[in-house]
């Protein structure tokens, strides 16, 4: 192209040119820009501080630029507590003061790449990133979540011919939706079919109370026969053991809130500063999990605190800053792991977190010499060691602290009895926080708040790529492939094949590809020592390929081992491939996970599915909740005990949750409630009509989906959720028919029922009933709100009547012909909060 022609075609629009030479364009107006980069403080505040007076008294202004909202809080805290350590400060007027104080920074609520200052418009900006010396932060795409979803979907949708367990009717084969016709009108209902083939209907209004059977993979559960006692007596023994453990687990944590403990001294200006100096972004959870642990650390009775997160989600970084609380105060830390290997690691995250800080850190195990050891045992009893790691060689009766303030305990289900009684003994009197990752279901949290407090981390960090999980038949190019790309960028490799007999045909084969790798061997049939000695050796590097069995521990963390390779991936559970995965993709490096079977076609469907699933769940932390499932089963039997495994294998893992929540909700009715807004005197409202409440096929035609919209809309809990599914609903199906509405003022129907304390409501042949907890002793019946309605009648006998008729007691109202007129009628019986109080 002709550079005339060109120049004269660019000159029709509005121009900017960059450039360090003289410009290319006619020239109209010139910006010159005079910026130097910011400073590189390498975390040193005295010197940054010592810029920013310059730059105060010299008319710069400074300007500090984050969207994190804890990192302005955490230099405004810096800028504090070196103002005061300053001597100049202390002699200056109070008006110069405050002046100093509102303008030596300003800050901005932006995400910059880098700082700069630009002396000829006196402006100074700092990042935040930069300051504190970490990665700058970016959300991670959200390409991959759409995909997650829809799995999820597939995963949790039943199929006609799954198992399902109904909380009322025990275990049956779920057999599709059906419409059937009530008083004429038609519905829509759950079909399933119990033992000798009786069948029953149940409305998608109790939907809740259905739940999909996951018991031990593959074994297909016994059907219980429709009015048997069989399912109740297993309930009711279920319920019963819940609730002598739930007593015992409040015997206990009564006890230890009122056992005198140490209390720890707020944050000071280097707690700050270590917090700041952590290189990546602190998630969520991580920085309640944080704030937590310090709380509790603060009060004036022991903390017994359990912090549950997935590998690699932060935990390490809590301990170490709750760690380094105790040793501001003066006092030391015990962090008792279970392997030499994970030691060693912890030894090397504290020490490289705390260098900088006055902290000693040591670590102890059977491999330290008996000089060393000596030497470490002498140090802890002086208090001149202030954080002590080691396996359960701190139990020993030589290992004497000089003042222990805070005990560690990273997957205490892995040690033995003797060794857990020895903690008990430890914990009296000091701060005990306890670290898993085998993750506890939400209601067993629930259930142990009384007895332990329970952080929960499921937020996956930020900046991590998903780790790229393809399926292939075993080919030995594709090994070949694979494990030279790794070496290549300079990284490790996990070969893991579950078969100790033919392990080492695999180690010949790598090594016949690769003569110059050095390749290791790990099996759980190899000598302690030996095997230890061979994970260390791998963590330092010094071998390239790591040839074993599923022993590579739940807690090893590799940063450099970015490929693993899973042999006859076919044989594994769900949960054992997203464990097996979650060794790599622990830096900010892509990792790579290839997953090897015979040809797909001659597998079973369940493998199939299973191995299709994981591929899709590349996002660190997605399987979290799904592929966790047995891994959920396995939690429940470390807390609850092997009887407790047994239950959940005999009425399948959800509806064990189900029951559970049943038993705690019964255990606090019969406590004396206080009567105020927020007692609740029934669990749920069941709702029965015989109205047209459905969503119509004409206006959703696949049966799954339908299914699936019921589900969801059974499991929401709050008018702003349920606003939002019906935003959903009208945005993919267009506008939602008469029926469907009357369907999601049901579900506010049940909510308020549930509020006002009835337990049933029939919605049929133009007439509402509404019945009371059968319970006489019931504390409901002493509650203000009973009395409220009580005043109600008196002033309304035209309106309704209550009537009472052997134990049920009932409230009847005429002439209601759909839900939303069933609404306006009992929302007048709600008492109101200011009248409570």
């Amino acid at each position: 192209i002709d550079s005339e022609v060109f120049l004269k075609a660019l000159l029709r629009f509005p121009l900017m040119e960059f450039s360090m030479q003289s410009p290319y364009l006619p020239e109209v107006k010139s910006f010159i820009f005079q910026t130097l980069p910011q400073t590189s403080f390498n975390r040193n505040f005295e010197w940054m501080m010592r810029q920013w007076m310059e730059h105060f008294e010299n008319g710069v202004r400074n300007y500090f630029a984050s969207e994190n909202v804890n990192q302005t809080k955490r230099i405004h805290n810096i800028i504090h507590e070196l103002l005061d350590t300053q001597q100049d400060y202390a002699a200056y007027s109070p008006q110069y003061k405050k002046d100093i104080e509102d303008n030596i920074l300003h800050f901005l609520p932006l995400s910059l790449h880098e700082g700069f200052v630009d002396k000829q418009h006196k402006i100074a900006f700092y990042t935040d990133h930069q300051v504190f010396d970490r990665y700058h932060r970016y959300q991670p795409e959200d390409k991959y979540r759409r995909k997650d979803s829809v799995l999820l979907k597939e995963i949790y949708e039943l199929q006609p011919g799954d198992y399902v367990t109904h909380i009322d009717h025990g275990i049956g084969q779920y057999a599709g939706l059906e419409k059937i016709e009530v008083n004429g009108k038609t519905q829509e209902a759950i079909k399933i079919i119990y033992k000798n083939n009786d069948i029953l209907y149940i409305s998608i209004h109790s939907l809740h109370r259905i739940s999909k059977y996951v018991g031990k993979d593959g074994t297909p559960p016994v059907l219980n026969r429709i009015g048997s006692n069989a399912w109740n007596k297993v309930k009711e023994r279920t319920k019963n053991r819940v609730k002598e453990l739930v007593i015992d687990l409040a015997k206990l944590y009564a006890e230890r809130k009122s056992a005198d403990g140490y209390a720890f001294s707020p944050d000071n200006y280097m707690q700050t500063e270590l917090e700041a100096s952590f290189i990546y972004e602190d998630t969520p959870d991580q920085l309640k999990a944080t704030n937590d642990v310090k709380k509790d650390m603060e009060a004036g009775f022991p903390m017994d605190r359990l912090i549950c997160g997935d590998v690699g989600f932060g935990k390490t970084e809590v301990a170490i800053r709750a760690s380094f609380k105790a040793v501001c105060d003066s006092k030391q830390v015990a962090v008792l792991v279970p392997t030499t290997i994970l030691a060693l690691q912890h030894f090397n995250s504290f020490s490289d977190r705390l260098e900088n800080f006055p902290c000693k850190t040591a670590y102890l195990n059977r491999f330290t010499t008996a000089k060393k050891r000596k030497e470490i045992l002498e140090k802890v009893k002086n208090g001149s060691i202030d954080v002590l790691i080691g396996t359960h060689r701190l139990l020993g009766k030589d290992v004497e602290f000089k003042d222990l303030g805070l005990l560690v305990i990273d997957e205490e289900q892995k040690f033995g009895v003797e060794a857990k009684e020895k903690l008990r003994e430890m914990k009296v009197n000091v701060d005990t926080l306890t670290m898993t990752a085998t993750p506890i279901p939400r209601t067993l949290q629930f259930s142990l708040m009384g007895a332990r407090d329970i952080s929960i981390m499921q937020t996956p960090p930020l900046n991590r790529y998903p780790i790229q999980t393809e399926l292939h038949v075993f080919s030995e190019e594709l090994i070949r492939s694979a494990i030279s790309y790794e070496v290549y960028r300079g990284g490790q490799v996990f070969f893991v094949h579950n078969r100790v007999e033919n392990l080492d045909e695999l180690a010949a084969l790598v090594k016949k590809n690769f003569p110059d790798l050095k390749i290791a061997l790990a099996h759980g049939r190899m000598e302690g020592k030996i095997l230890e000695k061979t994970m260390i050796d791998f963590i330092d590097g010094l071998y390239d390929v790591l040839v074993c069995t599923t022993i590579i521990e739940s807690g090893l963390d590799i940063p450099n081992a970015n490929t693993i390779i899973i042999n006859d991936a076919h044989h594994y559970g769900l949960s054992d491939l997203h464990q097996l995965r979650g060794r790599v993709g622990r830096k900010n490096k892509k990792a790579f996970c290839y997953l090897l079977t015979p040809p797909l076609n001659t597998l079973p469907e369940n493998a199939n599915k299973r191995l299709r699933a994981i591929e899709e769940f590349s996002e660190i932390g997605s399987g979290f909740n799904i592929a966790m499932r047995d891994l959920d089963i396995r939690g429940a039997g470390n807390l609850l005990g092997a009887e407790q495994s047994g239950f959940i294998t005999e009425i399948g893992y959800e509806m064990y949750q189900k029951i559970l929540e049943e038993a705690i909700f019964e255990l606090q009715a019969t406590k004396q409630p206080a009567d105020d807004d927020t007692t609740v005197y029934i669990k749920e409202c069941v709702i029965e009509t015989d109205l047209e409440i459905l969503i119509p096929d004409t206006y959703v035609a696949n049966n799954g989906e339908r299914y699936y919209l019921y589900k969801e809309l059974n499991t929401i809990n709050t008018e702003e959720k349920l606003k939002a599914f019906q935003t959903n609903l009208d945005d993919r199906f267009g506008i939602i028919p008469w029926q469907t509405m009357e369907l999601l003022n049901s579900i506010r129907l049940r909510w308020l029922g549930k509020e006002i304390g009835f337990e049933k409501i029939v919605l049929k042949k133009n007439k509402l009933i509404a019945y009371f907890t059968p319970n006489q002793e019931s504390h409901y019946f002493e509650s203000k709100q009973f009395t409220y309605i009580l005043n109600y009648l008196q002033q309304h006998p035209s309106i309704c009547y209550m009537r009472e008729d052997g134990n049920k007691l009932t409230m009847t109202f005429n002439r209601v012909s759909n839900v939303e007129q069933a609404i306006r009628l009992l929302e007048p019986l709600k008492v109101k909060s200011e009248e409570i109080n």
